[in-house]
């Protein structure tokens, strides 16, 4: 008798603890479908956010009127990390591009005459240039860094040239405090190209410049221009 009163009195605490929670539950089920809909809301909302921003950058790189083709021409005096000179090799950055040359092999004074492509979202923004020794066995040694903007090329650039002759001087970019020019810069007319040429002294070393040539390609000019 006494095991079936105790069983009846689990079998109904049993049955009072599953309605209770019921109860609970249900009282509970309302809040978590909100939570659910309010999850998938955000997850359906960063999905169209992020297809925003794919188009936008798509439709930002579709509207560049141009792009920035920098040759490397040589470097003069560079610094020598080795008893043997260097083994340098220049590395430009713009937002979140990075473009490099090939290396020289043991030389302070070398001669890249590569050409390196930069898409440009704002002309105002500052292109940055590294020039690295190359190592075997351990990190690439530091040989010194610089600066330079395009800010003066594309105003020349929304200029009507056509009229001009070919090798004229446009305008002069003189070096100050503030740039890393190692001389003046022309912008030349050239050819129908706007071009200009400039020689970079790097900074945080003893010695070093770096000369560089400038062009701006038009969009319909690429696959016909020629430096």
């Amino acid at each position: 008798m006494n095991d079936a009163s105790n069983s009846n009195k689990m079998n109904q605490s049993n049955r009072q603890g599953v309605l209770s929670f019921s109860l609970h539950f249900s009282s509970f089920f309302p809040l978590i479908l909100v939570l659910v809909y309010v999850r998938i809301r955000k997850a359906k909302y960063q999905l169209t956010e992020e297809k925003e921003r794919q188009d936008q950058g798509i439709a930002e790189m579709s509207d560049l009127p141009g792009f920035l083709s920098v040759r490397v021409l040589r470097g003069v005096n560079l610094v020598s990390r080795d008893a043997t000179g260097s083994d340098p090799y220049v590395v430009l950055h713009l937002d979140h591009q990075k473009v490099k040359t090939g290396v020289m092999k043991k030389t302070v004074n070398p001669v890249w005459n590569e050409e390196l492509t930069l898409a440009v979202k704002d002309p105002a923004t500052p292109i940055k240039l590294e020039v690295f020794d190359k190592d075997t066995f351990s990190k690439d040694d530091r040989m010194g860094d610089a600066e330079f903007d395009i800010e003066a090329l594309m105003q020349i650039v929304k200029m009507d040239l056509e009229d001009i002759r070919s090798g004229t001087v446009v305008r002069t970019v003189r070096p100050g405090r503030q740039c890393c020019l190692a001389d003046e810069s022309n912008i030349i007319w050239e050819n129908g190209q706007i071009v200009q040429d400039m020689l970079l002294k790097l900074r945080n070393v003893e010695t070093g410049v770096v000369h560089l040539q400038l062009k701006w390609v038009k969009i319909t000019d690429i696959g016909s221009s020629t430096w």
